[in-house]
């Protein structure tokens, strides 16, 4: 797999056009061009503009473009045609129809995401200095990794929803924790708007997971809409959402040493009149470029035995997915922490 950049155009004011096979991006700060045969994806901030010639030009070389609000959640996103093959599509659909199929794969990706989670919240404990804070920490590990044992007696997936929901609460309060002694406060997982700076990076961060997610479906051929234990609902990215639950602990886990390096500060986020907390504009450039550093650190894969780039997981595991729905693989393996 090659590695190619993805450009993030965080101005405003910005105008993104088309000329010579290369894109455009024109702001009152100045100009840049980016030759398109070195971009994967173009993320767009804002209210920036992007004429159809350089939608055309993006579709055509196959470059993804999506469009994140303020909090980092997606507004749209558009990608080349779907690939791939239908009948890896039609599968797709059927497994998600027939509950005997679709609740294995959903247990899988909640499986995986709480021992994640689970692993995550024991390194947190480990990094404490207190032992009294370490034990605590410890606790709330081996209770996430308790929940796992309860997702075999789940019969439907409302049923896993509520096994991962009451994860959910106790990771959130070991997250919380482990921000204790930074500069950022964090309390609660809050959403539409967060509403304190961690949330604000959270959100951002899962963002941009969540878009990585729909170009690794799209690329293998599957419908990043119709998912598993994010059920199918009418504009939502619901096979994205799920493979990236496989990756939330990793990217909680950058978010910690993000705030707790002090790469990001109080000063790097705007405070609106309703309440909600987002990232400034000398905020978001300092996380994209921190972002950009994790997506090239490798970590090993268990299924496959060696090192994988950060950015190319969701890809791996688009296609053990589209594997299984084709009847390669006996069941979907989820990606786990090592």
């Amino acid at each position: 797999m090659r590695y190619l950049s993805t450009v993030y155009v965080r101005d405003h004011r910005a105008r993104i056009r088309h000329r010579r096979g290369s894109l455009l991006v024109a702001s009152p700060e100045g100009s840049r061009r980016v030759p398109l045969e070195a971009v994967d994806a173009l993320v767009v901030l804002g209210g920036a503009q992007i004429t159809t010639q350089a939608l055309d030009a993006c579709v055509r070389r196959g470059v993804r473009v999506a469009a994140l609000r303020m909090s980092g959640a997606v507004r749209f996103v558009v990608n080349a045609p779907t690939g791939g093959n239908v009948h890896l599509r039609t599968a797709q659909f059927e497994a998600m129809a027939d509950d005997a199929r679709s609740l294995p794969v959903a247990r899988a990706i909640v499986a995986a995401k709480l021992q994640n989670s689970s692993r995550v919240v024991g390194r947190w404990s480990r990094d404490e200095a207190d032992p009294q804070a370490a034990e605590r920490m410890a606790t709330r590990s081996d209770q996430i990794r308790d929940r796992i044992e309860r997702l075999g007696e789940a019969g439907s997936g409302d049923q896993l929803r509520g096994i991962e929901g009451d994860a959910a609460r106790i990771y959130f309060r070991a997250l919380e924790q482990a921000l204790a002694s930074s500069a950022l406060e964090f309390t609660r997982r809050t959403r539409r708007p967060p509403r304190d700076p961690v949330n604000a990076l959270l959100g951002f961060c899962y963002g941009m997971l969540v878009t990585e997610c729909i170009g690794a479906a799209e690329s293998v051929g599957l419908d990043y809409q119709v998912g598993f234990f994010h059920r199918p609902r009418s504009g939502r990215p619901s096979l994205a959402l799920d493979l990236a639950e496989e990756f939330r602990s990793i990217t909680d886990r950058f978010v910690v040493a993000l705030v707790r390096r002090r790469q990001v500060g109080p000063g790097d986020f705007e405070h609106t009149p309703g309440g909600g907390v987002y990232l400034s504009d000398g905020g978001r450039t300092r996380v994209i470029e921190a972002w950009e550093a994790h997506k090239e650190t490798p970590i090993r894969h268990l299924l496959l035995g060696r090192q994988v780039e950060r950015w190319a997981l969701p890809s791996v595991q688009a296609t053990l997915l589209a594997r299984h729905l084709r009847g390669d693989l006996p069941a979907y393996p989820p990606f786990v922490v090592p």
